[in-house]
């Protein structure tokens, strides 16, 4: 199946531009580049083969080797062996989940801080904020 450039757009958004299977970070410019660096190919969650769709909520965006080497096998296996449980956030998702991480973190430095007084207090949350800003929210 032919895919348009704002298709092939959304899905390679849908996981920040990297493998949903190993993470590895995608090129978009290389979609089907086979020996390209970050070349990638739409994969599907649930394969055709055992009765998948080429409907947007089963396709993902994958490298060349993740795609060929899972056939028929479950994302959740394919995932497994890279130690992943889910797929990478979208660029939207990642957003509103650093938004939530430097509010909790900025909240618990603001109460660490505390002991040492307001002034610590507006530090603390200063930097906890920060942090929670440059945490990979994949990584949680």
């Amino acid at each position: 199946m032919s895919h348009t450039e704002d298709e092939l757009r959304r899905i390679y958004d849908r996981t920040t531009g990297k493998c949903h299977i190993c993470r590895k970070k995608l090129a978009f410019t290389n979609y089907a580049q086979l020996g390209k660096k970050g070349a990638w190919e739409i994969e599907h969650s649930n394969p055709r083969a055992n009765g998948g769709t080429d409907r947007y909520g089963n396709l993902y965006a994958a490298c060349i080797h993740c795609n060929r080497s899972k056939g028929p096998g479950t994302t959740r296996a394919a995932r497994a062996r890279h130690g992943n449980t889910r797929a990478p956030l979208s660029v939207q998702k990642r957003k509103n989940a650093k938004l939530v991480n430097a509010v909790a973190y900025g909240a618990v430095g603001a109460g660490i801080g505390s002991v040492l007084g307001p002034l610590g207090a507006v530090a603390g949350a200063i930097i906890g904020g920060h942090m929670g800003r440059k945490s990979d929210p994949d990584e949680q």
